[in-house]
């Protein structure tokens, strides 16, 4: 029978270090929710985008969005620059995209 560690030709020996877990720990933590992931896909394929725009791509309610946006601003994950009336949002942690990209690659989804 294969070891743990070299599940699906992962060396789980290799992933020891401490700040590298702690981050992605806390990446997770943060853009855990449907909504989250799916603003960051958004902001994946655009550079900025706001408000009005997430909720009609992701079909959600602006306060539910400004909600989620405000804590991953928080967070450190975007950041924001107002255009007139708008405020956009924008990726500021490009981490982020690894993590949803090692997401994508699961075999679970």
């Amino acid at each position: 029978m294969e070891s743990i560690e070299k599940v699906k030709g992962i060396d789980i020996k290799s992933i020891t270090d401490i700040d590298k877990l702690e981050k992605v720990s806390f990446i997770l933590k943060t853009i855990a929710h449907p909504l989250r992931i799916g603003i960051i896909s958004l902001l994946v394929e655009n550079e900025k985008v706001c408000v009005n725009d997430i909720c009609s791509q992701l079909e959600s309610e602006q306060s539910l969005t400004s909600h989620h946006l405000s804590n991953m601003k928080l967070a450190g994950i975007l950041g924001s620059e107002r255009n007139g009336k708008n405020i956009n949002y924008y990726l500021k942690m490009p981490e982020v995209v690894d993590v949803i990209k090692c997401m994508n690659r699961c075999e679970v989804l």
